[in-house]
């Protein structure tokens, strides 16, 4: 059965730093694609599996747009969200769940507290419930019962690899990556997730992060508004003070972070970058992405180190600051 990448495969990615020792190191993967798609830099081996975990989400729902659901705007934000599962975050995936006919009980993700920890510490004290929409992905499964509600699918059998929905999917995801999925796993959310090279996850998101709204092409007109839908609102994709948010805010960039260490991360000049963590950490992911898009010429130093002070970087020690987690090149 196919795997992820071995250490043979990994580069030193990031150290952390506490007071001039390097404690810890993380090896992984990444490639950079240049605005014309070519290979500027790779570290590791890009031809490695991976599962691309949340930074499937631009891809998943495009598939749900050219199915037939009705997303743009915020909507279309949420879609591609992993979001920190705040009021504002919930009342996009409520609206889109109306217009699917369909409630929260439709959800097929787990229930889960919100990631936003004000939002959490106010459900905590009205003695709440973990819930399904306030889950990271419950936007994705929203626009997925959406689309089955413009189709006529079974809206309970959704998450089956082999429901309607999910093999129009597939077959959009494999358009994009350029390749067929070696393997089909089972995402934390319950959604299917599909095995690709990182450089397959790449070419896709270079894809997406490079199309025009104003494309003759359906898919890639989707593509452009999906983009600047999360551009023009980045809290959706993520939350207050979250890494992707931050960055998007900051640079102008596309980023999406998966689990277990994936990060995607378009340029405003189409520049783009894709990593895995091979110890699946992502808490030097962003930092990493940015840095590979610094030496590509896509980003300028000074507008990288000041986005670098707003991310959950530092390393403590006695209260204080001693040190910090950063690209290793």
């Amino acid at each position: 059965m196919p795997q992820t990448f071995a250490a043979a495969d990994a580069v030193e990615l990031a150290v952390v730093d506490r007071s001039g020792f390097i404690e810890s190191r993380h090896a992984g993967i990444a490639v950079v694609l240049g605005a014309d798609g070519t290979i500027v830099e790779r570290l590791g081996d890009p031809s490695a599996l991976i599962l691309p975990r949340s930074s499937l989400k631009p891809l998943q729902a495009l598939a749900c747009v050219s199915a037939g659901a009705s997303l743009d705007g915020v909507r279309l934000g949420l879609a591609t969200a992993s979001h920190s599962g705040t009021d504002r975050h919930v009342a996009v995936v409520r609206d889109i769940l109306q217009a699917a006919g369909l409630g929260e009980e439709s959800l097929g993700c787990p229930p889960a507290w919100p990631s936003d920890p004000d939002t959490r510490d106010e459900l905590v004290r009205d003695r709440a419930e973990p819930a399904r929409i306030r889950m990271n992905c419950s936007g994705k499964h929203a626009a997925m019962l959406l689309a089955c509600a413009a189709n006529g699918w079974d809206a309970a059998t959704y998450l089956s690899p082999e429901h309607p929905l999910q093999l129009h999917v597939r077959e959009v995801v494999e358009r994009l990556l350029g390749e067929k999925a070696s393997a089909v796993a089972i995402d934390g959310c319950g959604a299917p997730v599909y095995a690709t090279t990182l450089f397959g996850l790449a070419r896709a998101i270079h894809r997406i992060g490079n199309s025009s709204a104003t494309s003759p092409f359906a898919l890639h007109r989707s593509a452009g508004t999906l983009v600047q839908a999360v551009r023009d609102d980045p809290w959706t994709i993520d939350g207050p003070g979250r890494p992707d948010t931050i960055v998007i805010e900051s640079l102008g960039v596309f980023a999406k972070g998966g689990a277990e260490g994936v990060m995607v991360m378009v340029a405003p000049d189409g520049t783009t970058v894709a990593l895995k963590m091979l110890d699946g950490s992502g808490r030097a992911a962003t930092a990493v992405a940015l840095r590979l898009l610094e030496r590509a010429g896509a980003l300028a130093p000074a507008d990288v180190a000041a986005t670098m002070q707003k991310l959950p970087l530092s390393i403590s020690g006695g209260g204080q600051v001693v040190g910090a987690i950063r690209p290793a090149f």
